[in-house]
């Protein structure tokens, strides 16, 4: 995968995948100041977007000033709490839709998630010329998005990077490099 300074970065983070993952696997909280940077690597950043959602309390808003105050566009859903109680706060097609949107304006596209639910729509950018790489923790990530990527880093390697709250074993990101078949 070749990385070069004027390549342009868009990063499309689903910070519910992240932060449940964050939380099951290592009870910590994950750091997305170094996630955007590290996926950038050098390059040009064009959008940093991350998707969230509000509950009724809005206990979250601290949260969502800290990702802005990083430098982090956020796009906002209110938590749906149906009848029976169940709740649903579901961001995976707004994403693949301003993935899609925004790919004239991008090189690269970043999805920090481990959704298998977004493989159609990194194939689909990777057909119209993008280079499409993610971002996850390999223990919750697809195996069928880690196959069709064309990079994938993954954060639990590198715990004291990209987790707050958990210890670390080493002090750089590192890139998986897959090849993906042209079907």
């Amino acid at each position: 995968m070749i990385k070069h300074p004027d390549q342009r970065v868009g990063i499309f983070i689903d910070v519910q995948n992240l932060y449940y993952s964050a939380r099951n696997l290592f009870n910590a909280r994950v750091n997305f100041g170094e996630i955007v940077k590290s996926g950038v690597a050098g390059r040009k950043l064009i959008r940093a977007i991350a998707y969230v959602v509000s509950t009724p309390t809005g206990e979250e808003k601290p949260f969502f000033e800290a990702l802005v105050n990083l430098g982090i566009e956020t796009k906002v859903r209110e938590l749906q709490i149906f009848l029976g109680g169940a709740k649903k706060a579901d961001w995976d097609v707004g994403i693949a839709v301003d993935m899609i949107r925004l790919s004239e304006l991008l090189d690269i596209i970043i999805i920090v998630s481990g959704d298998g639910d977004y493989v159609e729509v990194v194939e689909y950018l990777q057909n119209r010329g993008r280079q499409v790489e993610a971002m996850a923790f390999r223990e919750t990530a697809s195996s069928r998005l880690i196959e069709a990527v064309d990079g994938f880093t993954d954060l639990s390697a590198h715990k004291d990077l990209f987790l707050i709250g958990a210890g670390g074993m080493q002090n750089r990101a590192s890139t998986t490099r897959r090849g993906r078949s042209n079907k």
